[in-house]
């Protein structure tokens, strides 16, 4: 990460599970609107303190405990809504609307590999950094548009899962360190080589 600016946590984000309307009229339960809270939130083994997700067997569990975004993405994904007739008004999207309970700045995908770990300046909390995120409908629905899928997979505009392997508290304005694991699979080709199977099963 040298000659970049050090990363840092800009917001910490958490939501209820509630009804989300999906292709095909149908009405699903998510926890995939969240929204930055102000103070320390303490990161458990299975999650955030006050985060919720409904379909454990997609999100959540230890080795989804926590998911990470890039706020660098946003303006892009703000582009792509409006250029499709998503959203008529050019406002910035805020943290939380990708579905992240971790908004971060000068830590791309590209930065991180599976294995990698986050250290958080003031904080004991250890997270670990453990695949890409995989778009599903709930993805799509939010994003308002079919291909949102497919853009978020293409671009490697993914975020990353995290694990906690050191529980503790996290707070906007964090610092960040990464500590390198063994460098065997980036989450660019770790989302590129899971659609690919996806695409080919």
């Amino acid at each position: 990460m040298s000659g970049r600016p050090a990363a840092r946590l800009r917001s910490v984000n958490v939501g209820r599970t509630a009804k989300l309307s999906v292709a095909g009229g149908r009405t699903v339960l998510s926890g995939i609107r969240k929204q930055a809270v102000t103070g320390p939130v303490a990161a458990q083994p299975l999650g955030l303190a006050g985060d919720e997700q409904a379909d454990l067997s997609i999100h959540g569990g230890l080795t989804k405990a926590v998911y990470a975004y890039p706020a660098e993405h946003l303006p892009f994904w703000q582009a792509e809504r409006r250029d499709r007739g998503v959203s008529l008004f050019d406002e910035p999207l805020p943290p939380g609307f990708m579905g992240e309970n971790l908004t971060l700045e000068g830590l791309l995908e590209s930065d991180v590999w599976v294995g990698d770990t986050l250290r958080f300046d003031g904080s004991a909390c250890v997270l670990r950094v453990t695949a890409p995120r995989e778009p599903c409908g709930k993805f799509t629905a939010v994003m308002g548009f079919a291909q949102a899928a497919q853009v978020m997979v293409r671009t490697a505009r993914c975020g990353f899962y995290l694990a906690v392997d050191t529980p503790g508290e996290l707070c906007a304005g964090m610092a960040i360190r990464v500590e390198p694991g063994s460098r065997g699979l980036s989450i660019p080709d770790a989302i590129h080589a899971k659609w690919a199977r996806h695409r080919n099963g």
